[in-house]
């Protein structure tokens, strides 16, 4: 499997992580922090997808808080456009650099590479915070391993 392989594998995984807290979310009591987390990993995936795209994304939110239904919707176009990002990308140009300013202003290079690898593993981090705070609500964690969507 090549890098780039992995890299569409870690995605869809991350879609399905995604729908699932999603849907752990809709049908339980409302959790206001959950959510807040929830709605912070899909600001980070656009803040991410636009700075690949080469566009300012010094604008955009990354803890506004939303609804769930803005989270629905923040779900289906992160996943439209990594799609579509994903499918032009080939293991030549992921080693190209992206240059960005984060939203204080101060300018990074990062590789493409590095740059779709951190955006999988932070909404994972954060997604695990979700699911500690679904248990301590005593709600059944729901399990988004990245071994379970592969089976």
């Amino acid at each position: 499997m090549t890098y780039l392989e992995t890299i569409q594998s870690m995605f869809k995984h991350l879609h399905w992580a995604n729908q699932r807290i999603l849907e752990t979310l809709q049908n339980g009591q409302e959790n206001k922090k959950a959510i807040n987390l929830f709605s912070h990993i899909l600001h980070a995936e656009n803040v991410w997808n636009t700075r690949l795209k080469g566009a300012d994304s010094s604008h955009l939110p990354i803890w506004e808080e939303v609804s769930l239904e803005s989270c629905v919707e923040m779900v289906n176009q992160n996943h439209h456009n990594y799609d579509e990002l994903l499918s032009t990308l080939s293991n030549s140009n992921l080693d190209q650099l992206v240059s960005y300013k984060n939203s204080n202003g101060t300018e990074f290079n990062n590789s493409i590479r590095d740059i779709l690898t951190h955006v999988a593993l932070h909404g994972q981090y954060h997604r695990g915070q979700i699911n500690q705070l679904l248990r301590a609500a005593n709600k059944e964690p729901i399990s988004v391993d990245y071994i379970l969507f592969r089976r």
